[in-house]
């Protein structure tokens, strides 16, 4: 699979690495951080109006953050930096992640909606039912286990390092995507009923289920869920309900938005006060890459 976000020979260099060593370890999810405006100068030289813009929002960017680092562009972007800021900035495990119900989550789910049983993990067709409950229970544990091991490092360096480290184990850095995909599903589901039985929900479900795709949560799994990763990334509106699943706010520099009110933008956007805050960058709204290094007088 070629990747639109890299030049050719990035990817050509890629096989080549690949035949020698056979293996796809030395992939980089989220490769090191780099200056700002040196990534900006290497990325937009032209002079044409979108040059110029990109140029501008990078600027504003460079206010407040010293480096980027660059995110592998596949299907699973939105989700892989998100999660990885998540988890570079995690001092504690969240309340949701510690209750004791959610790894038994997937089985309370099937066992009221059939239909979850058409789950798609990781292009695996054809499974049964109890095989998708046990799968997705072990990415659950799985990404408790994570968060609470890297949110225990005091150290910033040694959480750093211990994230580019999970980040560089497909397998279990696939495994942790699945596992927000369902969490994304429960929330869909926990909305859907909320709003059906006359409780108040946020704007952005109304529009998750105008959708002709997406009018109910069985639809948002087949058309959308079940597509992430594979076949598209997030959409907008799925980034409103990646936040509420993880109860997160995503906070986004869209630079082609430059100089207009959706340059900054929240997911949601009306944050609860308690939720922490994790910053992307995108150019298109498809592909994020992650700032990092917030600048000292920023802090103080």
């Amino acid at each position: 699979e070629e990747d639109m976000y890299r030049d050719a020979e990035e990817i050509e260099r890629e096989k080549i690495l690949l035949c020698e060593t056979g293996s796809s370890e030395y992939k980089l999810s989220v490769a090191p951080e780099m200056d700002v405006m040196e990534y900006c100068r290497k990325e937009w030289r032209g002079n044409t109006p979108v040059a110029k813009r990109m140029r501008k929002g990078y600027e504003a960017v460079a206010q407040k953050f010293a480096s980027i680092r660059r995110v592998r562009g596949d299907n699973y972007c939105a989700l892989r930096a998100t999660l990885f800021q998540a988890l570079s900035q995690a001092t504690q495990l969240p309340s949701w992640l510690q209750s004791e119900d959610f790894t038994s989550l997937p089985e309370n789910l099937l066992s009221k909606y059939d239909w979850i049983k058409h789950w798609q993990l990781k292009q695996k067709l054809g499974r049964k039912m109890g095989e998708i409950s046990d799968e997705i229970k072990e990415y659950l544990i799985l990404l408790r286990k994570k968060w609470k091991n890297i949110s225990e490092i005091k150290d910033p360096i040694e959480k750093q390092e211990a994230c580019d480290k999970l980040f560089k184990n497909e397998e279990e850095e696939y495994s942790l995507y699945e596992a927000l995909k369902f969490l994304m599903l429960n929330t869909a589901i926990e909305l859907y009923n909320d709003d059906k039985n006359g409780r108040r929900v946020p704007v952005f479900s109304w529009l998750l289920f105008a959708q002709d795709t997406s009018s109910n949560p069985c639809q948002l799994m087949h058309n959308h869920l079940n597509h992430i990763g594979h076949s598209g990334g997030l959409e907008q509106v799925e980034m409103f309900l990646l936040a509420y699943a993880l109860r997160y706010t995503i906070q986004v520099y869209r630079l082609y938005k430059y100089s207009t009110d959706e340059f900054i933008t929240l997911y949601p956007n009306d944050p609860e006060e308690d939720w922490p805050v994790v910053t992307l960058i995108t150019e298109d709204d498809r592909h994020y890459n992650i700032p990092v290094r917030m600048c000292q007088e920023t802090m103080l």
